[in-house]
């Protein structure tokens, strides 16, 4: 009887690039670090495919597990596009701006292949050799804001931006619908909102603070030079257009009639404008954001 040799089973390709594609001179002991976080993976579960993210600038913080150690581990079993990949992290594909794949430029619809790096680089910081996976934004600049972000609306109302902002408590959904059907931009705090295949322009607003929402929405969008305040309705988004004093008298309060005579009105729901006490305060807030303005 002739005995044969068992054949000895093969080992998965392992493709680790030796430098980091974006930091060449990185060191090999982190490479080594990844490359046996690998082989653990493999022994636990040879079943598994297992992808190392390195996500770049603010990405990083807004991973689920915001104290996880670089790089993020993700494991999986059959095929995966790094869009779920990513959003499985907890990052809405709104914020990512570039993706490499072993240090080649990738979209959204690429599958993950066995024991590789991805790298996710943020929308506001794409590498100036990689092409942007976002689309220009549609203009002109439209906003459509979620049901929490009622004061931020008014201000950027104020600063003359279009923005919808329903009155009405509207589902996830219907959002995405809107902003789709609209063209408009998606802004809010919610992850799983923008995570919906329907939103094609959006951003995530990481701070609670208004003030800092203004100045990330201005940023982004670049429209400091897009500013004309006092152009919006700060009730209804609706335009707003000069009316004789006379045509507006029987609305008016005594000491308003007494001290104002120059008037504004929205062309769709009414409301009137004038110069009160409440006009300096606002005036200081728009002189404020005017001396933000990024050199």
């Amino acid at each position: 009887m002739t005995l044969q040799k068992k054949p000895q089973r093969t080992q998965r390709a392992q493709r680790f690039p030796e430098k980091n594609p974006v930091n060449p001179s990185a060191s090999s002991e982190h490479v080594r670090a990844i490359r046996g976080l690998f082989q653990k993976t493999q022994k636990i579960n040879p079943q598994m495919k297992t992808v190392f993210f390195h996500f770049h600038g603010y990405l990083a913080e807004l991973l689920r597990d915001a104290g996880e150690k670089k790089p993020f581990v993700c494991s999986f079993q059959e095929a995966q596009s790094v869009k779920h990949l990513i959003e499985s992290a907890g990052i809405p594909h709104t914020e990512a701006g570039a993706i490499l794949a072993s240090g080649q430029p990738v979209d959204f619809n690429y599958l993950a292949q066995d024991g590789e790096r991805i790298d996710v680089f943020p929308v506001t910081a794409v590498p100036s050799q990689l092409p942007s996976l976002q689309p220009p934004p549609p203009r002109p600049i439209r906003f459509l804001l979620d049901n929490h972000l009622g004061k931020l609306a008014r201000r950027l109302r104020l600063l003359g931006c279009d923005v919808l902002y329903p009155r009405n408590h509207l589902t996830d959904a219907a959002l995405a619908q809107l902003a789709h059907d609209e063209q408009r931009i998606m802004l809010t705090r919610d992850r799983g909102l923008l995570m919906r295949k329907l939103i094609v322009h959006g951003r995530l607003l990481r701070s609670k603070n208004t003030e800092e929402q203004v100045r990330d929405v201005l940023q982004r969008y670049n429209l400091y030079d897009e500013i004309s305040p006092w152009q919006r309705c700060l009730q209804c988004n609706g335009r707003l257009h000069p009316i004789p004093k006379a045509a507006v008298l029987d609305r008016l309060e005594p000491k308003t009639k007494r001290y104002y005579n120059d008037f504004q009105m929205c062309e769709d729901c009414g409301q009137i404008y004038w110069r009160g006490s409440h006009f300096a305060k606002l005036e200081e807030w728009l002189a404020q954001v005017l001396r933000s303005i990024p050199e």
